[in-house]
């Protein structure tokens, strides 16, 4: 069987390796010529995931065309806000009833819209079956074959139990779950209180506040859920409270670096100017923030954080502000 990767990021590189030690056919599409003529020379991603001798099953290339065809299902792995692109211009090559895997966790900033919900839009009319992949899973682990758990949110089950067989492992495990809204939500909002979490621990707080900012921010996380229609149960699961632990806690979570410089100060244009991989979260901040303005849904953490990020708040007097708040029943 042959898969097509589209994204040769450290996450769409890591999934095409789990892929192609299960002997399928890889073909791994990146936008640049020299990248792609690196990974088949030295059989290594240096820019994402240096130091990993990749399978040879894996067939990087830029021409879609090449990758797409022939394909029994198609995974996306590029950052939310160029994923409508993406799907644009991959659309013209899926076939009719394409299934379609994404792995990309966040929301489009201009239309707070959801992975599948774009995914519903570009693709009207073809009948694309969507599976979304989701859960605690640092790519570099991953790559390594690291125990990892993760859930594949399939709004049909049937399809749902087929990919769980097509991506899992001994070492890599895969639930599936019929609760795609919730599956896709909690995997782009963790991102927004990682973010958080790492701003608490650069402004040099501790266990506690890490403690608590996880824990109220799976009931924000919960909260507007809900309101979209998603089961509850399923921010208690791998893409909620498993995904949202490992980003707020991992030294490896880009969202958290991302928070640990705000806390010391670091204006946010500097931090991403430095960054060489895509933190979601800062885009994630600001259409979660919109979306619970929209809806009326209470997100003190995500309001705090856009307050910090986009409106040049101070994180002590944002903080202070979140402590005093009217008190209430939990």
């Amino acid at each position: 069987m042959k898969i097509a990767v589209i994204g040769g990021g450290s996450w769409g590189t890591a999934l095409a390796q789990v892929l192609a030690g299960k002997g399928y056919d890889v073909s791994l599409l990146v936008r640049q010529r020299h990248v792609a003529e690196a990974i088949a020379a030295t059989r290594m991603n240096s820019a994402y995931l240096p130091g990993v001798r990749l399978d040879a099953r894996i067939v990087p290339t830029t021409d879609a065309q090449a990758a797409l065809t022939g394909a029994a299902l198609t995974l996306f792995s590029v950052p939310c806000q160029f994923f409508r692109a993406a799907l644009r211009d991959a659309a013209p090559l899926l076939p009719q009833g394409a299934v379609v895997v994404c792995s990309n966790k966040g929301m489009e900033v201009d239309s707070g819209k959801t992975v599948s919900q774009m995914v519903e839009e570009e693709l009207a009319g073809m009948g694309a079956r969507f599976a979304m992949i989701s859960g605690p899973s640092f790519a570099a682990e991953v790559v390594r074959g690291q125990p990892t758990a993760i859930v594949m949110g399939c709004a049909d089950p049937e399809l749902g139990r087929e990919l769980r067989e097509v991506f899992s492992t001994p070492w890599f495990r895969v639930y599936s779950c019929t609760d795609v809204r919730g599956v896709e939500l909690g995997g782009a909002f963790k991102n927004v209180i990682a973010i958080a979490a790492g701003m608490s621990d650069g402004m040099g707080f501790g266990d506690n506040a890490r403690a608590a900012l996880i824990t109220r921010g799976l009931a924000e996380m919960s909260r507007l859920g809900e309101a979209m229609g998603a089961r509850p149960g399923t921010f208690m699961g791998l893409s909620g409270m498993g995904d949202l632990v490992l980003t707020c806690t991992g030294s490896l979570s880009r969202n958290r670096q991302v928070g640990l410089r705000l806390g010391q100060g670091v204006p946010l244009e500097r931090i991403l100017g430095e960054m060489h991989q895509v933190a979601e979260g800062v885009k994630t901040t600001q259409a979660v923030h919109a979306l619970g303005c929209r809806m009326g849904v209470d997100l003190p953490i995500t309001n705090a954080m856009h307050s910090v990020m986009y409106c040049g708040r101070n994180p002590q007097g944002v903080w202070q502000e979140l402590m005093t708040r009217e008190l209430k029943e939990e």
